[in-house]
């Protein structure tokens, strides 16, 4: 069996520095660190964190007083890190830095009198924490249904912001569409749109003209890892969304000569070497790594982790 590899695939840079941020925070102030919501969609990476120490909760009166707390990379509302304040917690922010960058376009949008269009998914972390930092009203639109469902008179001044998992081809129908309805509209350029997401939508597509299965490594709550599912199946490959090694099923590979695998941007590498591990238990198996773009995009981590 042939076996390629997306390239880009895996961890995008958010991802890495919200891990670090976690892994570097245990070794500077010692266990337990405590993690407000998944600091990636990923039950491995959450579970390797979990095995040094740190614990993961849904809301912040579940930090005991003065413990360290991070912020996971999806961000969150304002009324969150007043808490945080107000209980003197020592916060270290792990929100990715181009989650933040569209938190701001927001705030700028709001501060120019604009109406504001988030395209986003219902009840994802990200949307909600956006939709709670900025200081103003925000409306959520999913689909080009909503937009022509929005009861807002057509020359109402506008604006959109997106969320960071949803590409250039995710958006695209839901702006042309926004930008029909109003007059006067405004939105990020282009090239704000994450970049790690389309990199591995656009590997995805390329990967599908080459194989008869694909195999997304990733997490089912993690909306970019569907997403690359998702853009399999559309093109007409036979496109399955796996954890690790454990959840593949062999009945897939029956007529299958070549497999694709790629990984969703907060599944690790050592999961991608796992599913060719379980292809290897089903029998030969050569891989290659098709040629993609390369990423050389760092963040910073935060000052207090980095000082001597």
């Amino acid at each position: 069996m042939e076996v390629f590899l997306a390239q880009p695939r895996g961890f995008c840079a958010g991802v890495v520095r919200a891990i670090e941020i976690v892994e570097r925070a245990l070794d500077k102030y010692g266990p337990p660190v405590y993690v407000r919501h998944e600091i990636v969609h990923n039950k491995y990476v959450v579970e390797s964190l979990k095995k040094k120490g740190a614990i993961f909760v849904e809301d912040l009166s579940e930090v005991p007083p003065k413990a360290v707390t991070v912020f996971s990379a999806h961000g969150v509302a304002r009324s969150v890190e007043e808490e945080a304040a107000a209980r003197d917690l020592p916060v270290l922010n792990a929100t990715c830095p181009l989650v933040t960058k569209v938190h701001n376009q927001g705030k700028r949008y709001i501060s120019k009198g604009r109406t504001l269009i988030l395209i986003g998914h219902a009840g994802h972390p990200e949307v909600e924490g956006t939709m709670g930092q900025v200081p103003g009203p925000v409306t959520l639109v999913q689909s080009v249904e909503d937009v022509a469902e929005l009861a807002l008179p057509t020359d109402t001044p506008v604006a959109y912001i997106t969320q960071t998992t949803l590409s250039v081809d995710d958006t695209k129908d839901i702006i042309a569409a926004l930008q029909v309805k109003f007059t006067d509209i405004q939105g990020p350029d282009i090239r704000d749109i994450c970049y790690a997401t389309q990199n591995r939508q656009s590997a995805v597509r390329d990967l599908s003209k080459l194989v008869d299965v694909i195999l997304v490594v990733g997490a089912a709550n993690s909306s970019n890892s569907n997403r690359l599912r998702e853009i399999g199946t559309e093109v007409g490959v036979a496109s399955y969304l796996i954890a690790d090694g454990r959840e593949l099923n062999p009945d897939w590979l029956k007529d299958a000569k070549v497999v694709g695998i790629t990984a969703g941007a907060s599944a690790p590498e050592v999961l991608v070497d796992d599913v060719i591990e379980a292809l290897r238990r089903i029998g030969p198996v050569t891989v290659s790594v098709l040629p993609g773009r390369e990423e050389n995009i760092e963040f910073r981590l935060p000052a207090e982790l980095t000082a001597g």
